[in-house]
């Protein structure tokens, strides 16, 4: 049997240690001049509410262990829910509304979930469509209920208060559900021990000094979820979080002065839009000490723009990882943009910095098949591109009733094991990794094959083109590489063929590109909601088919 933990100790530590800080500040409306009034929670207040409501969910029929959806925007509220699930040891899943609706109400349902709390939008669905509930027995609304039954977050709220020990749980015992987007296929639940958000949480803080009395704005809703038991004060910004890419600049640089954050999580997108719009406008940011962003690769030139805001010492870091574990690595601004920046432009991947301490990374041989047991001959020489693969506390150690998931993702090693990441990288002298995109979307050839980050590099150098993305039309090992290109404007039939004629210039100066003999020009890449920056290749791949035609692969 593990040791006995539950992650919600670590809130009620933070609320004896700093009862009357605050630990969540929400914006909660704006009065005629546009000004915003915050409402907020202290570390005690959370505590106790969080405590309240776990008394009442038992109370009410929920049970340690039972598996719980959670349908709540972004709020005090959902702090206050999330903890109250960890105390009462129910275990909350969270699938991402990125992923689509069908496959959503798939998760859900596979999830076998006992309990259901949501606002009433998330509870007409689940009437809308009852077969994905059925398992379903305690059901709670945040906020008004109409024609469904069960109770109201409201009314569980003024239950008595009384004193509450969270609920005795193993550190290996399963403390979340969370369901990833990925592109195609159905989606995998990822289970998280206690033991999991332990370890995660003591790495994020060492890795990037994070200290109690830190003022953060989580433009991401689970990363908040960290912050009480960081000790850090979250600001919930006024954004919708599954449209980063569209967020108002503004509002986010007026919650960043007006609590003076310290620190930021922001996707590549956001980091982009605010970034944009803090150049045109000459703003600065003094109080961000850090800046953190993740999700997908994060360029460069991206990096510069947004550091422009900063003081001299803040850093942007761009960790490396995955919903199944993260962060594993880290590399900051200054070393990016004055050492490895240049190499990444010529085609060598993006450095994503050394593995933090307490994770293994290891390179091993590219195979698309099941590893049952760790052999040292699976490792590849420094250099050298394979798959990328770690071990560690951090790293979760299967998904929700998914053995098949389970072997092509696990391979065992005595009594630990290690999580294939599904991504390709490789290793420098210096001990860095470079990420060079993601396994199943390299291109394989008769006699090369070809890897997604460094040959689209070759092509975003181009002053006309905004993102790229390779695809490989056909099967394995006879694809034809076609590069997919977003332009940064719209551009007139003429000046298309001018920049395709260009582009395969530039492609033919590099041996990474030299075999890419077509270009496509796309007006929009279909990218993932969470982010609006992970590019959904397997989708372009179906478009280019279909531009090509069905004989494509074998032409030249």
């Amino acid at each position: 049997m593990s040791e006995a933990f539950n992650i919600a100790e670590l809130l009620s530590n933070a609320a004896r240690a700093h009862p009357h800080r605050r630990a969540v500040v929400f914006p909660h409306t704006r009065d005629r001049f546009g000004r915003v009034a915050y409402t907020h929670l202290t570390f005690a207040q959370l505590e106790r509410e969080s405590s309240r409501l776990a008394r009442a969910l038992g109370a009410y029929g929920l049970a340690p262990g039972m598996r719980t959806i959670v349908m709540v925007r972004p709020s005090l509220d959902f702090f206050v829910l999330t903890f109250a699930l960890f105390k009462a040891a129910a275990v909350p899943v969270v699938v991402d509304p990125g992923m689509g609706l069908w496959r959503m109400l798939h998760c859900l349902q596979s999830s076998r979930p006992q309990a259901f709390i949501g606002i009433p939008p998330a509870h007409a669905l689940r009437k809308c469509f009852p077969k994905f509930f059925r398992s379903v027995s305690v059901w709670v609304t945040v906020g008004k209920r109409w024609f469904w039954g069960g109770t109201t977050l409201a009314h569980l709220s003024r239950s008595p208060f009384a004193p509450l020990t969270p609920t005795t749980t193993g550190a290996d015992d399963t403390a979340a559900i969370l369901f990833t987007t990925g592109s195609t296929g159905p989606a995998k639940g990822v289970v998280y021990t206690h033991a999991n958000f332990r370890a995660q949480i003591h790495q994020i803080r060492e890795a990037f000094g994070i200290r109690p009395g830190e003022i953060d704005l989580p433009t991401f809703p689970l990363f908040a979820l960290f912050d009480p038991a960081l000790g850090m004060t979250a600001v919930i910004p006024d954004m919708d979080p599954t449209r980063p890419a569209h967020v108002d600049p503004r509002k986010i640089i007026e919650a960043v002065t007006n609590h003076g954050v310290t620190n930021m999580f922001a996707s590549p997108a956001l980091l982009d839009r605010v970034g944009r719009y803090g150049r045109a406008h000459g703003i600065k940011l003094p109080s961000l000490k850090r800046v953190v962003s993740a999700g997908a690769p994060v360029y460069p030139e991206n990096i510069a723009r947004f550091a422009g805001m900063l003081a001299a010492g803040s850093e942007i870091h761009t960790p490396y990882g995955a919903t199944e574990a993260v962060p594993l690595t880290s590399i900051a601004s200054a070393e990016i943009l004055g050492k490895t920046r240049e190499l990444s432009e010529q085609g060598y991947g993006m450095c994503v910095g050394r593995p933090l301490a307490g994770t293994r990374l290891r390179i091993i041989t590219i195979s698309d098949g099941a590893i049952e047991n760790w052999r040292p001959e699976l490792e590849v020489p420094d250099g050298e591109i394979g798959e990328i693969a770690v071990c560690g506390d951090l790293v979760t150690r299967r998904y929700f009733e998914n053995p098949a998931a389970d072997r092509l993702a696990k391979i065992a090693d005595g009594d630990r094991f290690w999580h294939r990441m599904g991504d390709l990288g490789w290793i420098d002298k210096r001990g860095r990794l470079w990420f060079c995109g993601r396994k199943s979307q390299r291109v394989v050839m008769q006699r090369q094959m070809l890897y997604t980050v460094p040959c689209e590099a070759i092509f975003n150098r181009h002053p006309a083109v905004r993102r790229s993305a390779l695809v490989g039309i056909g099967r394995p090992p006879h694809q034809q590489p076609v590069m997919c290109v977003e332009l940064r404007r719209r551009v007139k039939r003429a000046a298309k063929a001018k920049i395709q004629r260009e582009l395969l210039a530039l492609a033919k100066q590099s041996p990474l590109t030299a075999a890419i003999s077509t270009i496509l020009l796309h007006t929009d890449f279909p990218v993932d909601i969470r982010h609006n920056s992970k590019i959904f290749r397997e989708k372009l791949a179906v478009w280019a088919q279909k531009r090509l035609g069905p004989d494509a692969e074998t032409r030249r």
